[in-house]
């Protein structure tokens, strides 16, 4: 299984990695794409897309031995997991969106330091990322333009009527609770009481 944590910046993605990793060893291995691949100075979204394939032949190497793979902490959109071309052999794909508000994104963002003149374009992302959870092929070229031409995009009008993910509204969650919610899910998911994507 190949386990997604997708959402824009703010959201929690490398906290819930960081707090789940220990619980899920050794099953699961959890990782960002950094753990996979060098990420260069400046990171493109060919570059995204080229090391989400990287990653989706780890978890191949995993899932020879039984094992699962969790990516989590990059801006990864579930479209480009699904697009990856190894993904076909993957058992199986479960992701979890988690989403905030656009305020309590500003605030984290600010908190944390990041440049304020990048704050809509964060929050565009994570309204497309809404939309994205819904209807798969919504706004494409978002994916697709200056994206690696390996890609295999036409997976995901195939997945329009299947496409299911799961949703967690972190804005007036603490971490631990954003945590303990996407922990449940992937116990769910390893239990097979989860939402999951085929693309065999």
């Amino acid at each position: 299984m190949f386990f997604l944590i997708t959402g824009a910046s703010g959201a929690g993605k490398s906290s819930v990695r960081a707090a789940i990793a220990p619980q899920l060893s050794p099953v699961v291995e959890c990782v960002e794409l950094k753990d996979v691949v060098a990420v260069p100075a400046v990171p493109t979204l060919a570059w995204r897309q080229r090391s989400t394939e990287a990653v989706v032949q780890r978890a191949l190497a995993l899932q020879e031995s039984g094992r699962h793979l969790l990516l989590s902490g990059d801006p990864v959109a579930a479209g480009e997991l699904v697009g990856a071309p190894s993904a076909v052999a993957l058992d199986g794909i479960a992701v979890c969106l988690l989403d905030v508000s656009a305020q309590v994104q500003a605030r984290r963002l600010e908190l944390r330091g990041d440049d304020p003149s990048l704050l809509a374009r964060h929050q565009a992302f994570a309204e497309w990322l809404r939309r994205h959870a819904e209807d798969p092929v919504h706004m494409r070229q978002v994916l697709s333009t200056d994206g690696w031409a390996e890609m295999r995009w036409e997976r995901l009008t195939n997945l329009t009527s299947s496409w299911r993910m799961h949703h967690i509204d972190t804005t007036l969650m603490t971490r631990e609770a954003v945590s303990e919610a996407v922990l449940d899910w992937c116990r769910r998911v390893l239990a097979g009481n989860g939402p999951v994507l085929r693309l065999a």
